[in-house]
């Protein structure tokens, strides 16, 4: 059992886009996420987490169209299933000017940008934001993106990850061995702003990648990002343990989540690292009410909004599985599936139906609501820590911007309470905010293994 008494960490969890994960609230007379395209919508947002302590606003992204079910993109365009759906890293230096603490995630697909180039963005975005920035490492899994970018399908599911693997390789060549720490120097009387014997050339040869040059961006407060990583399968859960410090997961109950937890901790050690070296947090959606009775029927009011059709076309891209050819009760043939390997796998366990996750989707996603006042659900959270041994939330939203000011009015207090939220934020980059053992990446991570070291002399 996880230890009871540490503190909740929470990411408000987003989308640079109208429908997200609760799909169809956009609807909803309250609902102001049509205003994605404006940025007082995101500073908005960012001064609001910011007042309830929220560690970070984890920003996902897709690249391609959900087009699986139906074999077409009319409900996804008609309810905006993540369609249109603008870049989410523009946003952050916005928000970051309006918050002193507040961390970012953001979501960036390596499959279709060299790496040279992402690596000056996350570490013009560590600049920008003084240390608060973190990449959700993806690889995508659809095949709309793939023929999108030129080519006729994605890579198989495992060899995505072995790309992947050598990507890193390259990023940490960049961020921790181009440049000495102390290689900037700055000094105008001498004319030196950098000392040339201390920035290094990179050369990397291999499989996916050929790299032969210098990183472009002076070393950051960070300099590799905090690393976060959301994939379950085997494959994934080993690239988790080389690489991710944050891990993303959406069990559909405890159970499940503290076997997925106990699986990537104990991957975590045969890697050369501590089981706390990584940060779990679980995607949930939560309906406030100062009673139970108003929570009740802020919750049925929202349903009345909400697609379960949506839900279910964001779930066929999930799957790869086309729903719409089966009957409501008909079994579903979940074999040779190319897309997120845990989400098959989950459906295929319970012998999901068309019917079945038409039920699940009440709320226009996959993610079961925890509904109730402000004990009730940060009892249901605190069961979570303590049951699943998870360490923090991903936030979806529902109806914007009351879900999260109704989280931070309601439930933030009653966890402060109980001695399970933070009163202050601490000093520091995100990565010591979460970690509290330093801005740059531990020794025992893989990419501390190409810091740039001084040879010995003979």
């Amino acid at each position: 059992m996880a230890n009871p008494d540490k503190e909740i960490l929470l990411n408000a969890f987003n989308m640079n886009c109208v429908g997200h994960i609760n799909h169809g609230l956009w609807t909803h007379p309250r609902d102001r996420s049509t205003d994605y395209r404006q940025l007082a919508y995101w500073t908005d947002l960012a001064r609001t987490l910011e007042r309830g302590l929220f560690d970070g606003l984890f920003l996902a992204d897709i690249v391609g169209v959900y087009d699986v079910y139906q074999r077409n993109v009319d409900v996804t365009l008609r309810e905006s299933i993540q369609l249109p759906v603008n870049d989410p890293t523009l946003l952050v230096p916005a928000m970051a000017a309006v918050t002193q603490h507040l961390g970012f995630g953001v979501t960036v697909n390596l499959s279709y940008e060299a790496p040279y180039l992402l690596a000056r963005r996350f570490s013009t975005l560590d600049h920008l934001t003084q240390g608060r920035i973190g990449w959700n490492i993806v690889t995508g899994y659809l095949d709309s993106a793939a023929r999108a970018m030129g080519v006729p399908e994605q890579l198989p599911h495992d060899e995505r990850y072995e790309r992947a693997d050598e990507y890193l390789e390259v990023l940490y060549k960049l961020w921790e061995g181009s440049w000495e720490a102390d290689a900037v120097l700055r000094d105008k009387a001498a004319r030196v702003y950098a000392d040339p014997a201390k920035v290094h050339r990179v050369q990397h040869a291999g499989r996916y990648y050929n790299v032969d040059g210098y990183h472009l961006a002076e070393p950051s407060p960070q300099r590799t990002p905090v690393l976060f990583q959301a994939g379950s399968s085997g494959r994934g859960q080993r690239f988790a343990a080389r690489h991710a410090e944050c891990v993303f997961i959406s069990p559909p109950n405890r159970a499940v989540g503290r076997e997925t937890v106990r699986a990537l901790r104990e991957h975590m050690v045969r890697a050369g690292r501590r089981p706390d070296d990584v940060k779990v947090f679980v995607g949930a959606a939560v309906v406030p009410g100062a009673t139970e009775r108003e929570a009740r029927e802020k919750y049925a009011d929202y349903r009345h909004y909400a697609s379960r059709e949506a839900g279910l076309a964001h779930f066929a891209a999930s799957t790869g599985i086309d729903y719409a050819q089966y009957d409501l009760d008909a079994p579903v043939d979940y074999a040779g599936g190319n897309a997120i390997e845990s989400a098959s796998r989950t459906a295929k366990q319970h012998g999901w139906t068309r019917r079945a996750l038409l039920e699940m989707f009440e709320l226009g996603g996959r993610y079961p609501a925890i509904v109730g006042s402000a004990a009730q659900v940060s009892d249901e959270l605190q069961a979570w820590v303590e049951e699943a041994g998870v360490d923090g939330f991903n936030l979806s939203r529902t109806v914007v911007p009351e879900s999260y000011e109704d989280f931070v009015d309601l439930i933030v207090p009653e966890l402060q309470s109980r001695g399970l939220y933070k009163t202050a934020y601490e000093a520091g980059t995100l990565r010591h905010k979460l970690f509290g053992s330093g801005d740059t990446l531990p020794e025992r991570h893989a990419g501390a293994a190409f810091r740039h070291e001084v040879p010995t002399p003979a």
